[in-house]
């Protein structure tokens, strides 16, 4: 018999988790190896457990899902990642890719095809939902969406860290870190601290404690 795809499952939610549980059952062919519900304990159990895929859900504590993904992907790049999310926007889709996620498909679509979608990706294929839309959620001036380095400053202003503690965080400069945030504003059309706290938080862009 061949060998069965194994898989590690990544939701803050258990009930979340027992349901893609129940889906992957069924499935002859794929074995669930273990369970994780934040993105520190994704990054170990993929470490320990050696997953040949791991389905992510993009909003996590601790790390988020894209964070995780690219900390996985250091030591285990071979590990396939199928990206679960509630966003639909491009922004979303293309920072998941640049993370290295094979596969992007939404959680709460009534058609999911979990089983599906990580053959799919084991078989070599780059799977995207079909309800995703190909238009940019960005209102202002780039059409590309938020570099990593910019979602993770916007995340750090969110918490309510200042320019200059953000550099010492990050290892920059302030006016580097001032650079950033005027550079986030523009690629939002956003000019003003609280609306731009509001518009992360509202379109998922940062995680909230």
């Amino acid at each position: 018999m061949p060998e069965k795809i194994s898989v590690l499952l990544v939701d803050d939610h258990s009930l979340v988790r027992r349901g893609f549980r129940r889906m992957l059952e069924d499935e002859s062919d794929i074995s669930v190896i273990g369970e994780a519900s934040d993105g520190l304990e994704a990054v170990d159990l993929a470490r320990s457990l050696k997953p040949q895929v791991i389905v992510m859900d993009c909003a996590l504590p601790e790390i988020n899902g894209l964070q995780a993904t690219r900390k996985i992907l250091e030591f285990a790049p071979e590990t396939l990642i199928l990206m679960l999310s509630m966003h639909t926007e491009e922004t979303w889709v293309r920072q998941a890719m640049e993370a290295g996620a094979r596969g992007y498909v939404l959680k709460n679509a009534l058609d999911l095809e979990l089983g599906s979608a990580i053959r799919r990706i084991v078989s070599g294929e780059t799977v995207l939902d079909g309800q995703i839309s190909t238009r940019s959620n960005l209102k202002g001036e780039r059409a590309d969406g938020l570099t990593p380095r910019e979602v993770e400053i916007l995340q750090l202003i969110c918490d309510g860290k200042s320019n200059k503690e953000i550099a010492a965080q990050l290892n920059l400069s302030a006016n580097t870190v001032a650079v950033h945030r005027a550079n986030i504003m523009d690629a939002l059309g956003i000019h003003k601290t609280a609306e731009l706290v509001v518009y992360a938080i509202r379109n998922g862009l940062v995680n909230v404690p």
